[in-house]
C-alpha cells in the first residue's frame, strides 16, 4: 500500500472481535534511500554476496525503498505473501497473535536481515506480523521482479533455496530446543543471539539497547513471562547481566555460553 488514504480490509472471522487499528499501521511511503546505502545493504546479504557490482546494480534496479514510522506494520499475518524485505536501517519485530489476543514476539530484525516471503517460495501467506520498532527503511521486491532475478541469476536461485532450507532447519531446531532445554538455557541462547545482532561492545560488557520486554523474551524463547523474569533476576544477581526497562548489558558472556551449551 502506497498512500495513507488506502486501507486493506478483510472479512472478520466468525466470532472475531473488531479491533480498531490506526490507519498508518498499514501504510508505507516511498523513501529516497541513497544508492551507496542500498548497495552496502545488498552486499551484506548472503543471497547476493557473490554478485559483481554490476549484477548488484541490476538487483537494486528492481527493488524499491520504502519507509515506515515507529509502530507501523510492514505486513500482517494472514496477508498474501507478496514481498521480500531487506532491512536497510533501524529495527523491526515479528510477532504472532494468540487465540487470547496476546501478541507473542518470535524474532527481531536488524539491518541486513531478509524477511517476508513470496508465494513462489511455497508460502501463500505471511505467518507473522512485522512492526517497525523505530522509523524503518527497507528495500522491497515483489514476485515478478524476484522471478526475473532468479531467471537471470541462477546462483541467486541456489542461494535462495539454501536460505529456505536453513530457515526450515532452524525452525525445527527451535522446536526441539523448546521441548528439551530449560528456560535458563533458552534465555541464555537467545541473549547470545541478540548480542550478535544488536550488541554494542563497551568496557562494561555488551549493551543490548533493544525495547524487549519480559513478555517479548518469553515469546522468543517459548517460555512464560514469570519463568523468564525469574531467570533474568538470577542472572542479574549472579552478575551475568544488568538490565533496565529498555536495555540489557551482558557482563559475563562466557557464563551465558556455558549455560546455552548445555542445551
Amino acid at each position: 500500500m502506497n498512500t495513507s488514504s488506502e486501507i486493506r480490509m478483510r472479512p472478520l472471522a466468525a466470532g472475531a472481535e473488531r479491533r480498531r487499528i490506526p490507519l498508518r499501521s498499514f501504510c508505507s511511503r516511498p523513501h529516497p534511500c541513497p544508492v551507496e546505502v542500498r548497495m552496502q545493504v545488498l552486499q551484506g546479504v548472503d543471497v547476493f554476496s557473490d554478485l559483481s557490482a554490476d549484477q548488484l546494480t541490476d538487483v537494486d534496479a528492481v527493488m524499491t525503498a520504502r519507509a515506515w514510522a515507529t509502530d507501523d506494520l510492514l505486513y500482517r499475518a494472514g496477508d498474501p505473501a507478496e514481498h521480500l524485505y531487506l532491512l536497510a536501517s533501524s529495527r523491526a519485530k515479528a510477532f504472532r497473535s494468540t487465540a487470547e489476543g496476546q501478541d507473542v514476539v518470535v524474532d527481531l530484525m536488524a539491518p541486513g536481515d531478509l524477511f517476508g516471503s513470496l508465494q513462489i517460495l511455497g508460502q501463500p501467506q505471511y505467518t507473522e506480523t512485522v512492526q517497525a520498532l523505530t522509523t524503518v527503511c527497507a528495500l522491497r521486491i515483489g514476485t515478478a521482479e524476484f522471478r526475473e532475478i532468479l531467471t537471470r541469476r541462477p546462483q541467486v536461485a541456489l542461494r535462495v533455496l539454501h536460505a529456505v532450507s536453513t530457515q526450515l532447519s532452524l525452525a525445527r531446531s527451535s522446536v526441539t530446543q523448546q521441548s528439551t532445554a530449560t528456560v535458563a538455557q533458552r534465555v541464555a541462547a537467545t541473549l547470545l543471539r541478540l548480542a550478535e545482532k544488536f550488541g554494542e561492545t563497551s568496557g562494561d560488557g555488551t549493551l543490548l539497547e533493544v525495547p524487549l520486554s519480559r513478555a517479548d523474551l518469553a515469546g522468543i524463547t517459548g517460555s512464560t513471562t514469570a519463568s523468564v523474569s525469574r531467570v533474568m533476576s538470577r542472572l542479574r544477581s549472579e552478575g551475568v547481566i544488568e538490565s533496565g526497562r529498555r536495555w540489557t548489558t551482558i557482563r559475563d558472556r562466557d557464563r551465558l555460553r556455558e549455560l546455552a551449551a548445555q542445551c
